[in-house]
């Protein structure tokens, strides 16, 4: 704990100072760009992996980076927060941009691939049943892929896929997108390398940031 204090003194007295212009401009409201969507695992951070100050970035973070699919009337707490959190940033703050970021040595889809890990955790494995990468699984199984690293390395990919998919069923971000005011992008970040790996939408293939281009990587589908 007195580790946060001072870095709380050091944050007031060097930090703050430094931004105090930026800091009072943000007294007047917020107008970030993008939604991120990413995992609570305290290895991501953000802003600091996007380089982007105080004001920019509105984060959704939980175990797993996962998006419930919507439901007219919501089935427990988690599922409310996520839709309440989504709703704000498309509906209000009008959000250009959404980012789900997964990323490499994820606790969360390492249990997916060992559930006896959940035998003692009954709320994550509830949440990790939207993950839906059963197909995935059944595919790698298939291929006869037994590397531990390449298989968590796919279900990372399929879990941002499939909560790509998921977004889309939230009314307010079918009606944005629609409308071509809002777009959906899906990422993965690599901790041992600092690389990022966008998804190429029409192909499912992730690729290196560099090669990213909006129009090639967002989510394209038609609203209902």
């Amino acid at each position: 704990m007195q580790s946060l204090i001072n870095g709380i003194q050091r944050f007031q007295d060097e930090v703050y100072s430094s931004k105090q212009v930026l800091f009072q401009r943000l007294r007047s409201g917020q107008s970030p760009s993008t939604l991120f969507i990413t995992c609570s695992d305290s290895r991501i951070d953000p802003a600091l992996l996007t380089q982007t100050e105080p004001g920019e970035l509105f984060v959704l973070r939980n175990a797993g980076n996962i998006v419930p699919p919507f439901r007219s009337r919501l089935s427990g707490a988690e599922d409310m927060c996520v839709a309440a959190t989504i709703e704000y940033a498309v509906s209000e703050l009008k959000v250009s941009d959404i980012i789900i970021c997964g990323h490499s040595h994820c606790a969360a889809m390492t249990d997916l691939l060992d559930p006896q890990q959940l035998a003692d955790l009954p709320a994550v494995r509830r949440w990790l049943g939207y993950t839906n990468v059963d197909y995935r699984l059944a595919e790698l199984d298939r291929d006869e892929v037994h590397d531990p690293n390449e298989r968590l390395d796919a279900v990372v990919e399929e879990n941002v896929l499939c909560q790509m998919s998921n977004l889309m069923t939230h009314p307010c971000v079918a009606r944005a997108v629609a409308a071509n005011a809002l777009k959906v992008y899906g990422w993965t970040y690599r901790l041992e390398t600092a690389e990022v790996l966008a998804c190429k939408w029409a192909t499912s293939e992730f690729v290196p940031i560099a090669q990213f281009v909006p129009d090639d990587h967002c989510l394209k589908m038609r609203a209902a």
